[in-house]
């Protein structure tokens, strides 16, 4: 599948939920999807538009000027189901932090300290945000709740994974400085 394709695929999944400003389709993809999936908006309003072109999304401009609001037609709905049932592609990971961490003998053992409590500690606002989702998640509509309470498992598994490997490092780090 391909980085557009995937787009496309977020944007038709947030918009089955029910019309939405572009603006509020982004706000949907941080809040909703934030822990596994990231869209820019320079990413998201050209979407938009090629959804509209291909007829998968219509598109109301908003009273006095407001916001155009973007809705699913039934062929997007169709074309939704088509990539959601296509093999999920991964792409390659980017981590700043173990590259970094990879050449760490040329910044030494307290500035990458640093950088993994750093790290740390993002993960830990990770797991808060997360449990947030999960409480806000138990209120949705029962049908969608087992499927998106999967996703912030996932999620929640994840940031303690970063925990606990940071935790880990960072006393290998403390016996490198002291060793």
């Amino acid at each position: 599948m391909s980085r557009s394709n995937q787009t496309d695929l977020a944007v038709l999944a947030v918009l089955s939920a029910g019309p939405l400003t572009g603006y509020a389709v982004r706000e949907a993809v941080t809040t909703h999807l934030g822990a596994f999936w990231s869209e820019s908006f320079g990413q998201i309003y050209p979407a938009l538009a090629r959804l509209r072109d291909s007829g998968l999304v219509e598109a109301d401009a908003g009273a006095r000027g407001g916001s155009t609001v973007h809705r699913l037609t039934s062929a997007g709905r169709a074309r939704l189901v088509e990539l959601m049932r296509e093999e999920p592609v991964s792409t390659p990971p980017r981590n700043g932090l173990l590259l970094r961490l990879f050449f760490g003998d040329a910044l030494g053992p307290a500035a990458c300290r640093s950088l993994v409590a750093e790290a740390r500690a993002a993960a830990e606002e990770r797991l808060e945000a997360l449990a947030s989702a999960r409480r806000l998640t138990e209120r949705d509509d029962p049908a969608h709740r087992p499927y998106r309470l999967l996703t912030i498992s996932a999620g929640e598994h994840s940031a303690r994974a970063a925990i606990t490997w940071a935790d880990e490092t960072l006393a290998a780090l403390d016996a490198l400085a002291h060793g």
